[in-house]
This record gives C-alpha cells, sequence and structure tokens, in this order.
C-alpha cells in the first residue's frame, strides 16, 4: 500500500498542474542539479547560502571577463550589463540594462541589512554610478573597469567611501 501511495504522489508532483501549487522553497530544497534560466522561482525564497552558491557559479564563468562600456558579452562587460547576465543566469530573474534603472528597482536596504543577492552602488564620479551584487560577508561581484569581472571587498578604501546605496531588487521572471 505504501509503495502504490508513493507512486500516486511521485506522479501528481511531476504533474505540473498538480506541482504549481508547492512553494518555490519546496522545489529549491529538492532540486539534484543546477537552476537553468527556465526554471522559475522567486529569489526571497532560495536561502542566502544557496543564492550565494549560485552567484559564485556564474562568476565562475564570468571571472577576468574585461570591462567594455555598453558590453553585455564575454568578450567585455560593463557593470550593469553582468548584473543582467548574473540576475538571469542564477535567479531567472529579469534587470534592467543601465545602472539608474537598476538602482530605481526594488526597496532600499541599509548596508548593515544587506544579504547575498542585493544590488550595491557606488557613486564613482560626478554623473557616474557603479553597480555589483553582495556575495555576503563583505564582498560583492562586480565588472571592474581595471581588473574585469572580479570579486572585491566593501571595506577596501575606494569601495567603502564611494558607497552610495544598496537595493533589494523586485524583478520579473525571465520567460
Amino acid at each position: 500500500m505504501f509503495k502504490i501511495v508513493s507512486f500516486i504522489f511521485l506522479a501528481l508532483i511531476s504533474q505540473a498542474s498538480f506541482a504549481a501549487h508547492f512553494p518555490a522553497s519546496f522545489y529549491l530544497a529538492s532540486h539534484p542539479h543546477p537552476f537553468s534560466a527556465h526554471d522559475t522561482f522567486i529569489a526571497r525564497d532560495m536561502t542566502n547560502q544557496l543564492l550565494k552558491t549560485r552567484l559564485l557559479q556564474q562568476y565562475a564563468d564570468w571571472k577576468g571577463t574585461r570591462y567594455h562600456m555598453g558590453g553585455s558579452s564575454h568578450r567585455g562587460v560593463d557593470c550593469s550589463a553582468l548584473m543582467q547576465h548574473l540576475f538571469a543566469e542564477s535567479m531567472a530573474l529579469s534587470l534592467p540594462r543601465t545602472t539608474a534603472e537598476q538602482m530605481r528597482r526594488g526597496k532600499a536596504v541599509s548596508r548593515e541589512e544587506l544579504k547575498p543577492g542585493d544590488l550595491v552602488f557606488f557613486q564613482t564620479g560626478r554623473r557616474q554610478r557603479h553597480v555589483g551584487v553582495f556575495i555576503g560577508g563583505d564582498e560583492f561581484i562586480h565588472a571592474s573597469t581595471s581588473e574585469g569581472v572580479t570579486i572585491s571587498s566593501l571595506n577596501n578604501e575606494y569601495w567603502r567611501t564611494h558607497y552610495q546605496a544598496a537595493r533589494r531588487v523586485a524583478v520579473k521572471p525571465v520567460g
């Protein structure tokens, strides 16, 4: 009897109409392999550690890519395009193209409240801004004009003195 009930339960949850009623966290905890951009879930349901892991997986693919203003590929990428790629590839979420547009998304969070996946913004010139994604501790991933795609510390003197704001983004699923 137990085998029959188990089989029926497994058959039901594999059906999209039934499975749609489970929270996203159900699938995250039981997903046997990395998510693709076609998986749909809400980022806030991910644990901080899982989100950091997903971001670092994507970082490994982009690490060292040179900075190129207006670029959005592995041949050269700017900071806001990198955020678009990281969010799409690690969370299946869509962000707008520019730093200014990204800065208007979501809700403001204090530096003390930062969680993995929060966007961090810097005032790097009179009219210039820079964006990265916080991954925990004091680190963030970004496309540096001098180092390309890299991980830096928020406590580095340059980033600490140019820090402007952070946003926990409310974004639309890709697809």
